[in-house]
């Protein structure tokens, strides 16, 4: 052999030597944080506490062992509560409370996985699956995932999706939501994965101060009722850079909600970003400076959209839809003040007052089995102010335009809008 021959085949042995070397030091998935690995005593790992994590022993035991000696920790800044990688954890339904004495991080960076269905459900327990209650300063984050099992809660015959024409059959019907934070403030959620929750995936009620980022939310489209993200009666909160995809809404506000900002959401399929539905059952509903900004939402059954029933009271105002991208939309811009799920509620004239809403730089395509706008507001309460600016909405397939919808709809065209709103009315009402 040359030396030539020599030198090449000392520098493949060098080259494989190398990258063997340089895979070893890969992690096979997103590494979690080295501060969550320290010698001092904050980490609280769920194996340390009994946790067997083979997706099948019950683990919830262990969790709640862990959970309470990380609460009650003093003299430490923070504690960490470890679910580690490459385990999977099988949790029953249980409640975390607060208050606790040091601020808590949940560092999932393994799988948690709920019972797999009703009949596994413990039946005092059939609302929720994991809820935090009273807990301050709590953040919950990782790159691990929550897997709420829902296939055989979906299937049950209670669900519209399995009667005739959306009709419901006879039996119960309490879905758990999966994630349930309550009463809490200074709340933050981020990086972690959700998927087939029975019900809503993450549910805010009662909160203040609350940041969710770059999460990620998967179920199948004909899911029924798998909200990604719901809040109700909580101010000051943030989604940012998520990707949720449902068989409902991917953001859906309930009554009582103020200071909300949501940026640079990718949501689809889905239902859509909704305000609503509020007003149910004749109750009052407030919200206000709602924004949902830089965002894309795709082959949906609704872009953003405000929902009420008749029959309801409050206002809602001052909300923002900006930069919004629509993709194979159905209804991209809808407000429905008739909100309805039986197709045969009675007319009513009280509802929930619609005001000073602005959609602006919304663009994209729309199916044509709608029309790109609807704006359908009460006969008592019309909607007031409403202003559109550099909206443009073409057919997803084929040229011809669908005229937008509008009834006792009062708003503006600030610049040319395609196609045009020619059915706003321009004078307030008793003017």
């Amino acid at each position: 052999m040359s030396f030539a021959s020599l030198l090449y085949a000392f520098f493949l042995i060098l080259l494989s030597s190398a990258r063997v070397t340089h895979n070893m030091n890969i992690s096979p998935s997103p590494a979690p944080n080295p501060a969550y690995y320290d010698d001092n005593n904050n980490v609280f790992d769920v194996t340390s506490f009994g946790a067997i994590g083979d997706c099948r022993t019950d683990d919830t035991s262990a969790f709640k062992m862990a959970w309470d000696t990380a609460c009650m920790t003093t003299g430490v800044d923070s504690a960490v509560l470890l679910v580690p990688y490459t385990y999977c954890f099988l949790v029953k339904p249980t409640s975390f409370n607060g208050p606790c004495r040091t601020r808590l991080t949940l560092q999932i960076d393994g799988i948690i996985v709920s019972p797999d269905g009703p009949k596994s459900w413990p039946w005092n327990f059939k609302r929720q699956w994991l809820m935090f209650y009273r807990v301050n300063g709590l953040s919950i984050q990782g790159s691990g995932l929550v897997n709420g099992r829902g296939q055989k809660w979906w299937d049950l015959p209670c669900k519209p999706h399995k009667g005739v024409n959306g009709t419901t059959q006879p039996g119960p019907c309490d879905s758990p939501v999966a994630i349930r934070i309550f009463q809490s403030s200074k709340v933050k959620i981020k990086g972690l994965a959700f998927k087939n929750s029975a019900q809503f995936h993450v549910r805010f009620d009662n909160c203040d101060d609350v940041v969710v980022d770059s999460v990620t939310i998967n179920a199948p489209a004909s899911s029924p009722n798998t909200d990604g993200i719901h809040i109700e009666n909580t101010h000051n909160f943030q989604i940012r850079n998520s990707v949720i995809s449902n068989g409902d809404d991917c953001v859906s506000i309930g009554a009582g909600c103020f200071n909300v900002d949501i940026k640079n959401i990718t949501c689809g399929p889905s239902h859509g970003i909704s305000i609503g539905s509020l007003g149910v059952h004749n109750s009052s509903a407030w919200v206000s400076n709602i924004t949902v900004t830089n965002s894309t939402i795709w082959n949906s059954d609704n872009g953003v959209r405000i929902k009420t029933w008749q029959g309801g009271s409050g206002l809602v105002s001052r909300i923002v839809f900006r930069n919004i991208l629509m993709v194979n939309v159905r209804n991209p811009i809808m407000i429905d003040q008739y909100y309805c799920q039986t197709k045969n509620c009675a007319n009513q004239t009280s509802a929930v007052i619609i005001s000073d809403v602005l959609y602006a730089n919304i663009k994209g395509s729309y199916d044509l089995r709608s029309p790109p706008m609807h704006f359908g507001c009460s006969d008592s309460f019309p909607c007031t102010n409403l202003r559109l600016e550099d909206v443009d909405l073409f057919p997803y397939k084929g040229q011809l335009f669908e005229n937008p919808f509008c009834w006792n709809a009062y708003g503006s065209m600030q610049t040319v809008t395609v196609p045009p709103v020619n059915c706003l009315l321009e004078a307030l009402p008793g003017c």
